[in-house]
């Protein structure tokens, strides 16, 4: 017999909502998660694309009060860095770095990893001049010129927020204009002290133990910091072959969010024809979640 009815792998929005959905409906639910609530959501310091929040929102405030209406609905959150997920008849195993939890179905939610840049030494200057969070790791620069690589809404709330704690913020951008949402990209050129590199990519870091500059269309820009936010891939690697993925590496799934796999969903970042949305992620969740405890609804444990 299956430890739960259901298992959502990932507490970001679209995990949390699906969460709250399912377990509203009487569906025992686990959520696993590595990180904690939220998932990567609460590194955004200002989150203004989400309804019902006007003068915007922290994702370290948006994250805790999900996973409360989750919890309120019955559903229960374990940590863990999920390594496979299999079926074995009628039960799903949710295998994680310390235990295995088993399901009658599984929601996969796991969200996306930001793309690295691809440069030599990359790894290795992370956490020593690289960040993929400004509000967190801003401070270290207070004063200083740093560069954020990226032109999408990311990079555009990530170059806002350092805006206001170090002396200099230069966005390189490969393309010809920032593909940010038009008002992100006005409140950007409103900024005196941010600088819009367009039609430019970063070829090189510099730097011994910490990174100390960039080069750019043959240029070197000094930097004390680099944020990479270049487009996203979505944690799907514990799947396996087991679902198909289309060429962006996303879970094919239908208007349910139901994968190939019966007993399987898939929502937010990790679906296919996700917009990247935290409310898309939400509507994908709560569809995802909906849909599961009706299935299960249908086949008596």
């Amino acid at each position: 017999m299956a430890d739960h009815d259901l298992i959502v792998v990932g507490a970001g929005v679209a995990g949390l909502t699906a969460a709250m959905a399912a377990a509203a409906q009487g569906v025992s639910v686990l959520v696993i998660d590595r990180l904690g609530v939220g998932g990567q959501v609460v590194n955004i310091e200002h989150i203004e694309n989400f309804p019902g929040f006007p003068d915007g929102i922290s994702g370290i405030e948006l994250g805790p009060a999900l996973m409360e209406q989750a919890e309120a609905a019955g559903a229960e959150l374990g940590l863990g860095e999920v390594t496979a997920v299999t079926r074995d008849g009628e039960t799903w195993t949710v295998a994680t770095d310390g235990d295995g939890h088993t399901a009658r179905a599984v929601i996969w939610a796991a969200g996306s990893a930001l793309k690295p840049l691809g440069l030599d030494r990359e790894d290795a200057l992370r956490g020593r001049g690289i960040s993929t969070c400004a509000s967190c790791d801003g401070p270290f620069f207070r004063g200083g010129h740093v560069v954020v690589a990226g032109g999408g809404d990311s990079a555009a709330q990530e170059a806002l927020a350092l805006a206001g704690i170090v002396g200099r913020v230069t966005i390189v951008h490969r393309g010809p204009r920032l593909e940010a949402q038009a008002a992100l990209a006005a409140r950007l050129n409103g900024v005196a002290n941010i600088e819009i590199w367009p039609d430019a990519e970063i070829a090189e870091l510099v730097g011994d133990d910490t990174l100390a500059a960039v080069r750019v269309k043959g240029e070197t820009l000094e930097a004390a910091g680099l944020f990479p936010f270049v487009g996203l891939m979505a944690n799907t690697a514990p799947l396996g072959d087991a679902v198909p993925l289309d060429d962006a590496g996303r879970v094919v799934v239908d208007l349910s969010m139901a994968t190939s796999l019966p007993g399987l969903w898939a929502a937010g970042d990790v679906r296919t024809g996700s917009r990247n949305w935290l409310a898309t992620a939400a509507g994908d969740g709560a569809t995802a979640g909906i849909a599961a405890a009706r299935w299960l609804r249908d086949r008596p444990a």
